[in-house]
């Protein structure tokens, strides 16, 4: 088996590749685009990916696009083992509702925020716009209590279930992004920091491998804002 994933650990998604890929001992080759030097621009990239993002699998000559699409392809063609992507139905069914929802009800807000208050004033050179950064984290705040309330607390240790699977290990990665801007999720919402511990403990030392970057940002960040 020949298996290429083209991701960036500055990616949420792409981070969440790299540590199942990693966890389950699949064999891979990592093809590392770097976002910041705009290397998914470049004709090479393109010829690979039309719409220019990551991450992209290549599996014995068939490339393909997008996260969800990735995950779902990789368990039917067995790499991912059936106790991180079920192959029951109903509980196939619960995972993949989780899938369809994160997108625009946990990862569009939490990336947002991160966007607007740390990426763009280090993108375009300007003073992030304190007004308008209300609204992005008021939305993401929301998104993160209907994660906290609707889908964990439940009584179980994860998202479905008492075992992980890839929704909670995409899910972790969406909110270590507002991490970087300064935001901790777990700091304001109970159930997703006894969740997050154990969604880490599982996926370590992968997980810890994955957000090297991450973690090194947030050290940072939080030093400066230590000296303000």
């Amino acid at each position: 088996m020949s298996l290429k994933l083209y991701c960036d650990l500055m990616s949420q998604p792409s981070r969440a590749l790299y540590i199942l890929l990693k966890s389950i001992k699949c064999d891979f080759e990592v093809k590392f685009v770097n976002l910041r030097e705009a290397e998914h621009y470049s004709e090479e990239f393109s010829e690979i990916n039309r719409f220019q993002r990551v991450p992209v699998i290549d599996h014995n000559g068939f490339i393909l696009t997008e996260s969800v699409a990735i995950l779902k392809y990789l368990s039917r063609e067995n790499i991912i083992p059936e106790s991180l992507y079920p192959k029951e139905s109903k509980a196939q069914a619960r995972v993949e509702e989780f899938l369809e929802w994160q997108h625009a009800g946990l990862r569009l807000h939490c990336a947002m925020y991160f966007r607007v208050k740390y990426l763009n004033p280090i993108m375009f050179g300007k003073p992030v716009d304190a007004k308008s950064l209300v609204g992005y984290e008021s939305r993401m705040v929301s998104a993160l209590t209907d994660f906290n309330t609707k889908w964990l607390g439940r009584g179980t240790d994860f998202i479905n279930g008492n075992t992980p699977t890839v929704a909670d290990l995409l899910a972790a990665c969406e909110l270590e992004q507002p991490r970087m801007s300064g935001y901790d999720p777990c700091e304001n919402f109970a159930n997703i920091a006894v969740w997050f511990k154990k969604v880490r403990e599982h996926f370590n030392p992968y997980y810890g491998e994955g957000h090297v970057i991450v973690n090194k940002i947030i050290k940072k960040n939080s030093k400066v804002a230590s000296k303000v």
